[in-house]
């Protein structure tokens, strides 16, 4: 199988090129591959597929091999990829992902992408504001948004300190989330800058999270801590969100790099 590996500011995943590869069983290689001492180490897998309703179709796989709906970082990535590798060469591009058609605008210098614009749609308020609940015996309020995935949003003094290995697999399987969670602990600094940590269902804790940071900046705003714009700081890097005022949509903006090529046997 020929594959590319590719980040968004640490969020990693093997890319492959299903206009020419065919992958049986994407579940298993997606296992398989993401593994960091027998694989080749990555967050999941991406398959890069034609669409009868877009440019191109996304289908991502985490590294448990489940099959998630959507993923901001890893769609930058698809968006550099048909671009630099001509198979669909304009700057603005239509992605369908299992949440839905999503839209990109690239930013081209020379021949290489080097950031991309998502409109991530619309978000979902998907709890109180905030919301009670006890995870391992101890009380949290978080804000829960959906970005065509869950997301639950908890703001806390500090998140450097945070045991993420212990409370983000007791979010990730509450009761209250019956199709699993994605988890952010956020930090406030001011109103235009967040800090963010991740646990992603079926990955763990991952550097970056698009769709996570994009729910962070909406619950932000809602609860009255932030402008329309923040910068979200994380692991890896760092994005910038803004909730558009006139659409309702949240756009998110950050790079997509390309790491290097090859081929596993799998």
């Amino acid at each position: 199988m020929k594959f590319t590996k590719m980040h968004g500011i640490g969020n990693d995943y093997v890319y492959v090129n299903c206009f020419e590869e065919t992958v049986s069983c994407p579940e298993e290689v997606s296992r398989r591959i993401s593994d960091r001492h027998f694989g080749i180490g990555s967050d999941g897998l991406i398959l890069i597929k034609p669409s009868e309703v877009a440019d191109c179709r996304m289908q991502m796989f985490n590294a448990d091999g489940s099959e998630g709906a959507m993923c901001g970082n890893a769609i930058r990535c698809v968006g550099k990829y048909v671009y630099e590798h001509g198979i669909v060469k304009k700057t603005s591009i239509s992605v369908e992902t299992k949440s839905g058609l999503r839209f990109l605008e690239l930013d081209v210098k020379g021949s290489e992408v080097v950031s991309v614009t998502v409109d991530m749609g619309e978000p979902e308020l998907t709890s109180k504001l905030p919301e009670p609940i006890t995870v391992d015996g101890v009380d949290y309020e978080f804000v829960g948004i959906s970005m065509g995935n869950p997301h639950a949003v908890y703001f806390m003094e500090e998140i450097d300190g945070l045991d993420l290995e212990k409370i983000g697999p007791a979010f990730e399987h509450h009761a209250r989330f019956p199709e699993r969670t994605n988890t952010e602990f956020i930090q406030l600094v001011d109103r235009s800058h967040i800090r963010m940590r991740v646990w992603e269902r079926g990955s763990g804790e991952t550097w970056a999270c698009g769709t996570g940071a994009s729910a962070s900046v909406t619950a932000s705003i809602l609860m009255g801590y932030t402008d329309r714009e923040v910068e979200v700081f994380l692991r890896g890097g760092k994005l910038v969100i803004r909730w558009d005022e006139e659409s309702n949509h949240i756009f998110m903006t950050g790079p997509a790099v390309e790491v290097f090529h090859g081929e596993i046997e799998i």
